[in-house]
């Protein structure tokens, strides 16, 4: 093989490893996996900043999209609450891709990294203080009180829910940041969905699950296409195949999820996004 074909077939092979990554931890962690694909795409395949943003919303919104019409069929996605919270997001996404493409790529790396830190720091007091809402984080089965003070929303005993201007006030502010978050850094923003639904809205967390991979999905969509819309780049020969990688992995990280304690996952993944911060971090400041 010439060495340029050699040089493809690496930068695909290595693109649906890497993307697999990211899709495996998202099935392993639920909410923050997708957090690792930035990173990966600029330090382990020479992508720019920004490029990779664009690629990683494509990667991020397609996974997401595979998975919200499995649970659509099986009737798990509150179809009206994810909406309102998705049609808040897509109004911030663009908002976040235009503050994105005026930040230089050194400031947007790095407050980059501080997003990453917050999201483990996160990740870990809820292992370590309230183990009870890792759940929450990690997306998988359980439930929060019903009587959490900050419920924002409520429901009538058949779990229909009353929409209050502070209830739509409340979903539609962590939508829209959620959105902004999309657009600016390409992540899905499930570690602010999912528990948003659960304790604002009192959904359970199977359906809050659910629900958010149908916000996820439109809310990227709507950063990709103000990408796009922007003539920004997309480079398909690596977007393509970290798409197919990150669908492999999260079924993959899906199933090793249900066999493994899942408090000792969300301690060993922020570790591993504190240690991609630091080298961030260091990237950009030394």
């Amino acid at each position: 093989m010439e060495p340029r074909g050699r040089r493809r077939w690496d930068m695909l092979v290595v693109a649906i490893i890497f993307g697999a990554a990211v899709g495996f931890s998202l099935g392993l962690t639920g909410g923050g996996g997708s957090i690792l694909a930035v990173p990966l795409l600029v330090y382990g395949q020479a992508v720019a900043p920004r490029q990779a943003v664009g690629i990683s919303l494509a990667a991020v919104g397609t996974t997401a999209l595979v998975g919200a019409i499995q649970r659509l069929w099986r009737g798990e996605v509150e179809i009206a609450t994810g909406l309102m919270f998705a049609v808040a997001g897509m109004l911030g996404a663009p908002a976040g891709s235009w503050i994105g493409r005026r930040l230089p790529e050194a400031l947007l790396l790095l407050s980059f990294s501080a997003l990453m830190l917050w999201v483990a720091i996160r990740m870990w007091r809820k292992a370590s203080k309230r183990p009870e809402e890792a759940a929450v984080v990690r997306s998988i089965t359980g439930q929060l009180p019903t009587s959490s003070p900050r419920r924002a929303c409520r429901r009538d005993p058949t779990g229909r829910l009353f929409m209050t201007s502070r209830c739509a006030l409340v979903m539609s502010l962590a939508g829209v940041l959620t959105g902004v978050l999309s657009g600016l850094y390409g992540v899905g923003g499930g570690f602010i969905i999912v528990p948003a639904l659960v304790l604002f809205s009192g959904m359970g967390i199977h359906r809050a699950v659910a629900t958010s991979l149908m916000v996820i999905a439109l809310v990227s969509a709507s950063g990709l296409l103000s990408y796009l819309l922007a003539h920004q780049p997309l480079q398909t020969r690596i977007a393509i195949p970290f798409v197919i990688g990150g669908i492999i992995g999260l079924g993959l990280g899906t199933i090793v999820a249900r066999r493994l304690s899942p408090l000792r996952l969300q301690k060993v993944f922020a570790i591993v996004i504190v240690a991609v911060a630091a080298f961030v971090i260091v990237k950009n400041v030394i």
